[in-house]
């Protein structure tokens, strides 16, 4: 008999459990340009992926492809240094593989960053962005195939996808630290290439603020195992489709990277304020 989802998921806790015993309460996944917060998590343990079944291999710069084992902001937390994207080739189980580790090693929250492309003309590169929707159009969704009743329903429900606590104790972090912090509808698509002039108008007539090529289906995949999740983006080039100007990719990580800081002081205390 083929090994099973809940087979692979067991075989990855084993192969973690040799390595540390660190209960973690809350998962992090640190996108583009953001894996300086694994600087302030005081780490217990790190495993690099490469030494756990399943895990693919991240193959896109600033992702460092490890995930650590530590404690930031009085909570106990396994982050990933480093995402997978379905433009790599990988599969939205794949993807997703890692959020069911954390889940099953005992992380209730996730908590998920992204650099993004801003579509509001009043946003500004370095803005974060608390996401309060998203609109998949990757075409295809994690959940598609065979359900297993022990990982979550067949058909889980998403009127509320980013937990609206956690959304209200981000707003007011963000108030007290007087950090800009837009609000808005985060749309996935494929990627690798960034959009034409005529693709940004659709996906700001369907309702999207900001727009990248991950997140999504993370948080589908922990909203089936019962997470509460927050998302934040950063906005990294605007896109505005009568100011459109050539993507530069140095430049977009390099405003992620010096957004950083004001995302690890936001996480940090709302992680804080969670204990």
């Amino acid at each position: 008999m083929a090994p099973t989802l809940r087979d692979a998921i067991a075989e990855a806790v084993a192969v973690v459990r040799e390595r540390t015993t660190f209960d973690p309460e809350v998962a992090l996944i640190l996108g583009t340009g953001l894996g300086g917060l694994a600087k302030e998590i005081q780490r217990e343990s790190e495993i690099g992926y490469e030494g756990i079944p399943g895990f693919p291999l991240s193959t896109v710069e600033s992702h460092a492809g490890c995930l650590l084992f530590g404690n930031l902001g009085g909570q106990r937390v396994v982050a990933m240094q480093g995402r997978f994207h379905r433009y790599e080739g990988y599969s939205m189980q794949q993807i997703t593989f890692p959020v069911r580790v954390m889940r099953a090693l005992g992380a209730t929250t996730l908590v998920v960053s992204n650099a993004c492309g801003g579509m509001q003309p009043l946003w500004s590169p370095g803005d974060l962005v608390l996401i309060a929707d998203h609109i998949n159009l990757l075409g295809d969704n994690p959940l598609v195939g065979p359900n297993d009743e022990e990982l979550g329903p067949r058909f889980p429900d998403m009127s509320s996808p980013y937990d609206p606590a956690l959304r209200q104790l981000t707003r007011d972090v963000a108030r007290d630290q007087k950090l800009v912090l837009r609000e808005g509808v985060y749309v996935a698509v494929p990627g690798p290439n960034l959009e034409t002039p005529a693709e940004y108008r659709f996906l700001r007539a369907i309702g999207a603020d900001v727009v990248g090529m991950s997140t999504i289906p993370e948080v589908i995949v922990a909203i089936h195992g019962g997470m509460r999740v927050l998302g934040i983006s950063i906005i990294t080039d605007q896109c505005l489709p009568d100011a459109l100007e050539p993507a530069d990719i140095p430049t977009i990580i390099a405003t992620a990277a010096a957004a950083e800081p004001n995302l690890t002081r936001l996480v940090t205390s709302v992680l804080e304020r969670m204990a």
